[in-house]
């Protein structure tokens, strides 16, 4: 291949968890147009092939690897098979996850704990089980989706909102050990607003069933190819975090600089 024709991400060994739809299937797509080397995974196989055959006309190197991110027990040796397939994780995209609708009151204590180990703990594992390949081979790269949500509280998401803040407190403080051990680790955080996908749609309940309606903010919100083309970049200029969106953004600058405002819009945002 031309020098020209090289990016980034050419050649390099990226792990995609949530890669069957949404986030994660464009980054997938994106990344193999890079030609980059995938392992993709999620819950559905059926659906990971899919992806699997529309990205292989760019790249040829892919591996599907099917994980339940709510089965913490596994995860350890699911990483150990992912590095086995290429002998080493240049990138770990933390992109599976599941969203909520209903009060915090009306939450199951078991479908609040479903939530936090998809979204956070299963993050936190993989990440700790890839690290130490990483830093013997002097490169790596640990992403996280996270959301606004980790950043502000918004009504009817109180455990998604959680899940997301947990991302950003924990990868904060192991970025600055990193940095402190000298460690060629790096850390990006990317914290979506309203994107075109299927989040809404999939997010569960306070019973923990689907809600199975998109929410007009969804229907609204930016390309998922756009955020993806946003997403790439930010980690290609080594941005430790980034919020990406439309104006809902601005909510998590008001929460920052002006939390009186913040406090008074946030009760008139429509969630639900």
């Amino acid at each position: 291949m031309s020098a020209e024709n090289k990016t980034f991400a050419t050649g390099k060994v990226i792990w995609i968890t949530g890669a069957s739809s949404g986030i994660g299937e464009e980054l997938a797509k994106q990344f193999a147009r890079q030609k980059a080397t995938l392992i993709l995974s999620s819950r559905r196989k059926d659906e990971l092939e899919r992806v699997k055959t529309e990205c292989l006309p760019y790249s040829s190197n892919i591996e599907v690897l099917p994980v339940d991110l709510s089965d913490l027990s596994s995860l350890n040796s699911i990483a150990e098979q992912a590095i086995s397939f290429f002998g080493r994780i240049d990138m770990l995209i933390n992109s599976g996850g599941i969203s909520q609708r209903s009060t915090a009151m009306e939450t199951e204590a078991d479908v609040e704990q479903r939530i936090m180990d998809i979204n956070f703990t299963s993050s936190v594992i993989l990440s700790k089980a890839v690290i130490p390949q990483m830093e013997k081979n002097g490169y790596g790269k640990i992403i996280l989706l996270s959301s606004i949500t980790g950043k502000i509280g918004v009504p009817n998401r109180s455990s998604y909102c959680a899940s997301k803040h947990a991302l950003i407190g924990y990868f904060d403080a192991m970025r600055a050990e990193n940095t402190i051990k000298g460690s060629p680790v790096q850390i990006h955080i990317i914290m979506p607003g309203f994107i075109h996908t299927n989040i809404s749609y999939n997010a569960v309940k306070g019973d923990g069933k689907n809600q199975a309606v998109t929410d007009p903010g969804q229907k609204n919100g930016m390309p998922v190819d756009v955020c993806v083309s946003k997403i790439i970049k930010a980690i290609k200029n080594n941005k430790n975090e980034i919020l990406i969106g439309g104006k809902e953004i601005w909510m998590a600058h008001i929460r920052r600089f002006l939390p009186g405002l913040y406090y008074r819009m946030i009760v008139r945002v429509k969630t639900k």
